[in-house]
């Protein structure tokens, strides 16, 4: 037994060498396989203007959109916003300015997009908004939040803010607050926050013209007028 012991462990180590030899060679094989995609890229469709984008997404968010101006505008101006962010309330006069100027030519929907928790009234905010849209009147409740952001941007408790915001413009309080949990608000919500992720949306207010993502240094009074004209200008089908 003991001369046999010799080959017995010189067997046992050549074995052992195999293995090793066998297990590297599956291993290099495994990482050389190129592992799927965990989430499609969101469709870009490049378009007759040179250098732009349009981007399509198959989530459309809220439907009905919250919109002002005709459904077949030619110029469709579509803004991922959030209530208590100051850009947005900056952003606010502007876009009623231009919806008084262009007119029929031009189609605004807000999209709600609320960064929690950096802003921790947003998504309070944003059901507020909805709320008061179940009653026919979001764009009232939508312009007394920009307008008075800054009276409730530090305070500890908003609701009764908002409930005194749903007062003034005519809701019917009792209701309002049963629509503030409901399932159709929160469902809004999600679906305009999902769309907004589809389509690239990082921050607020994002603005899309006709699908192509206006730079936030075009969206001073000024500069926003002239890519509405330049986009009024151009062939639409």
């Amino acid at each position: 037994m003991k001369r046999l012991l010799p080959f017995i462990i010189i067997l046992a180590v050549l074995a052992a060498a195999v293995g090793t030899v066998l297990y590297m060679k599956r291993s290099a094989t495994q990482a050389s396989t190129p592992a799927p995609s965990a989430m499609p890229r969101p469709s870009v469709v490049a378009s007759s203007d040179p250098g732009a984008d349009v981007v399509a997404s198959s989530d459309p968010g809220a439907d009905p959109p919250h919109a002002l101006g005709p459904p077949d505008a030619p110029a469709q101006l579509e803004e991922f916003g959030d209530f208590e962010c100051p850009p947005c309330g900056l952003v606010h006069p502007i876009l009623q300015t231009m919806e008084k100027e262009f007119g029929a030519r031009l189609r605004i929907i807000f999209r709600e997009f609320p960064l929690t928790p950096t802003h921790q009234h947003a998504l309070a905010a944003a059901h507020a908004a909805e709320s008061a849209g179940m009653q026919g009147k979001f764009w009232e409740m939508h312009d007394l939040l920009y307008e008075n952001q800054k009276a409730w941007h530090d305070a500890f408790d908003v609701r009764p803010i908002f409930e005194d915001y749903a007062k003034r413009i005519g809701l019917d309080v009792e209701r309002y607050k049963l629509d503030l949990a409901s399932e159709v608000v929160e469902r809004r919500i999600f679906l305009d926050m999902k769309r907004g992720h589809s389509v690239g949306v990082k921050g607020t207010p994002t603005i899309f013209l006709n699908g192509r993502e206006v730079p936030f240094e075009s969206l001073p009074a000024d500069k926003l007028r002239e890519v509405i004209k330049a986009e009024l200008s151009r062939p639409h089908p």
